[in-house]
């Protein structure tokens, strides 16, 4: 876990704020934001709309602005941009401008807001969610100014983000099922079937989409058939 991720983890219960809670930011446009990262994670969804925002197939957008690791803990592929130079830019920021803004990734959309979500282990594979489950910070940005202030409520709407996000529960769902599931057989499989497994984890959550039909419909499709294939695994090893 790298230093900002602890410290969010660490002050959560300082930082969070409610839908209706007011923080204060005001975008001067400076790009400080798009530099000095390395931790743009990008979901399924991000990648879809992009590499179809550029009229590009997914696996060529990965190959030209991406990276891929497995996560120290989660120990499932993830993907991110590929910081740029000595700064470390964004490869999507053209001089101090996003060059995706209307598909821009939602943790830029979001910025400086966060989102998590916590679940109890009898929510991993299904479940409802009330508005407590997903939790909204605010982290200091380090660029811009104090000039307006905003709900975090308005903040979504104004990025055309949903308070009553179906993608963002069922991917952090799955990522926590799988890593759940990894962190649990790993030591029961080959290396050669957790390879494999990783293999099959990244084209599933995100390469597996036509991309002239709709993203949703096809994630949720991809997703649960993943998990009932993984049952079933879980029955052999037993």
């Amino acid at each position: 876990m790298d230093k900002r991720l602890k410290y969010i983890y660490d002050n959560l219960d300082k930082m969070k704020l409610g839908l209706d809670d007011t923080f204060k930011f005001n975008c001067t446009m400076c790009g400080k934001c798009c530099i000095n990262r390395d931790d743009i994670l990008l979901t399924p969804k991000d990648l879809f709309g992009l590499a179809t925002a550029l009229y590009l197939k997914i696996e060529d957008f990965i190959l030209q602005y991406c990276e891929i690791y497995i996560g120290q803990s989660s120990k499932i592929p993830i993907v991110r941009l590929r910081p740029v130079g000595p700064t470390k830019r964004c490869p999507l920021l053209k001089g101090n401008r996003c060059s995706v803004h209307s598909v821009k990734p939602v943790v830029c959309a979001l910025f400086p807001l966060g989102r998590c979500i916590s679940f109890e282990n009898d929510k991993l594979r299904g479940g409802d969610f009330g508005d407590n489950d997903v939790q909204y910070f605010f982290q200091n940005p380090g660029c811009g100014d104090n000039r307006k202030e905003h709900t975090v409520r308005e903040w979504l709407k104004d990025f055309d983000l949903s308070t009553e996000d179906k993608f963002f529960i069922k991917w952090q769902q799955t990522v926590a099922y799988l890593s759940q599931f990894v962190n649990e057989y790993e030591s029961r499989l080959s290396e050669k079937i957790l390879d494999d497994l990783e293999n099959v984890f990244l084209v599933v959550l995100y390469l597996d989409y036509k991309q002239s039909d709709d993203f949703y419909t096809q994630f949720v499709q991809n997703t649960e058939t993943l998990v009932e294939k993984l049952e079933a695994l879980k029955k052999e090893l037993k």
